[in-house]
């Protein structure tokens, strides 16, 4: 059967720390070609459209062109939304195999729109619709939209993907623009060919909030997938790894790992952990987001500065290590040679980290809210987030009790296959099926 033009975006691909978001564009991304689609990236660099091939591609993958003043680029997107009303081409990039592409994601096809995405917010905060976009030659089929972004691709049906609506639910951890946010929600919810969400407690956040058919909102999940060489790595492996790097001990240590806001818990996580009175270290792998000096209070308070690491090899002395940032792989070592993983948020769209921890045979406590009960069934320990009690308990009986552990660590690889890639890319097909897709392979 003849397959189908699939595009996604390309709006999160180009970060040097991958999010949650950039590891769903990059997997779906990655499920799609496995299905024999015709796969397509949509981006929004700054580069212009050369005439030049050899500039255009070189131009293309340079990530050095510098913005300039604020007031500047605004007249710039201002001027360029007066002068294009119909819409705003994208130009294919082409790839030659002169540049060296490693670090984006390969597809087919690589297309451009200078600063897209940018222009696109500009011209929604004065129009409150969708900016057009062109493409010259033999559009795509479909244009997925990883995140909900105020574009559309002429003569194409437009989906979107709606990962939760935390900014709405719970509007005091995020600094998104709240009325800006559910102006953008509800003109996406009207106007869409369909709307992908990525568990059933966001799809009711959806429906709910935004007054949209249960018919128009589409649950695929997520894909988790750890490569098989993180996934066997041997015990002395790991051991080495992270005895080297951090001057731990394997299973000698409790993890947390994600961003560090309001929204991942992260203080009632420390607190619960120095109530515990467990002597194995708490390390926190997360970058400082918003809000995070009130996130880690407790670890800078006057009179308990000696719980923070000064360094690896120091370690044994303290009980907490903040890491900002650890490659993939050392990451990967850090969740197979921990204890237990602790990751209590408060709000999650999926809970991409609790399932890979789980994946990977580490034991999990996390949250009984939002999508993380769904997802982690009865594989990990799940705590009310608000309530410290309950995360000093579950802390000591992961602590103490080896056979919880045990069967935790055995149910968890179970569970997470419930998410692997090959039922990610049935329930793909089964949502592109909606849209009278042929040619997907499941």
């Amino acid at each position: 059967m003849k397959s189908t033009r699939i595009f996604v975006d390309g709006y999160n691909l180009t970060l040097e720390q991958g999010t949650g978001v950039a590891t769903y564009a990059r997997n779906l991304s990655k499920a799609l070609r496995a299905m024999k689609h015709e796969v397509g990236i949509l981006y929004g660099r700054r580069a212009g459209a050369s005439k030049d091939m050899l500039a255009r591609e070189v131009g293309f993958f340079d990530p050095r062109t510098k913005r300039s003043a604020k007031w500047l680029e605004d007249l710039r997107s201002y001027r360029r939304l007066i002068g294009h009303p119909f819409g705003h081409k994208a130009w294919r990039v082409p790839v030659t195999g002169a540049v060296i592409t490693q670090g984006l994601p390969i597809s087919e096809e690589i297309w451009n729109l200078r600063d897209l995405f940018s222009l696109a917010e500009t011209s929604f905060g004065f129009s409150n619709h969708r900016l057009d976009v062109t493409f010259p030659e033999n559009p795509p089929d479909i244009m997925h939209w990883t995140y909900p972004v105020p574009v559309r691709a002429k003569g194409a049906k437009n989906i979107y993907t709606m990962h939760d609506l935390v900014p709405l639910r719970l509007p005091s951890t995020t600094l998104d623009n709240k009325r800006r946010y559910l102006r953008l929600s509800r003109e996406l919810a009207a106007t869409a060919d369909l709307i992908v969400t990525v568990s059933e407690c966001s799809k009711r956040d959806i429906v709910d909030l935004l007054g949209i058919s249960e018919d128009k909102v589409v649950n695929t999940y997520q894909s988790v997938e750890i490569p098989e060489y993180f996934r066997t790595m041997s015990d002395d492996e790991v051991s080495g790894n992270i005895s080297g790097s951090f001057g731990l001990t394997s299973k000698g240590y409790y993890l947390f790992f994600g961003a560090i806001e309001p929204k991942k818990n992260v203080g009632r996580l420390i607190e619960a952990y120095l109530a515990s009175g467990v002597t194995a270290p708490l390390v926190i792998v997360g970058k400082k987001a918003w809000k995070s000096e009130g996130e880690l209070r407790l670890m800078f308070d006057d009179n308990i500065k000696y719980l923070v690491s000064d360094g690896p090899h120091t370690f044994t002395k303290h009980r907490i290590m903040l890491l900002d940032y650890a490659p993939f792989s050392l990451l990967m070592s850090l969740v197979k040679g921990a204890k237990a993983v602790l990751f209590p948020s408060l709000y999650e769209g999926f809970g991409l980290p609790v399932l890979e921890a789980m994946h990977l045979g580490t034991p999990v406590m996390t949250s009984s809210a939002s999508s993380l009960p769904e997802l982690v069934g009865t594989a990990a320990l799940t705590v009310d987030p608000y309530e410290v009690r309950d995360m000093v308990e579950a802390i000591r009986s992961l602590d103490t009790d080896a056979e919880l552990r045990a069967r935790l660590a055995m149910e968890g690889p179970i569970r997470a296959e419930l998410f692997s890639p090959e039922r990610y890319q049935a329930r793909l097909a089964a949502m592109y099926g909606k849209l009278g897709v042929v040619g997907a392979q499941a």
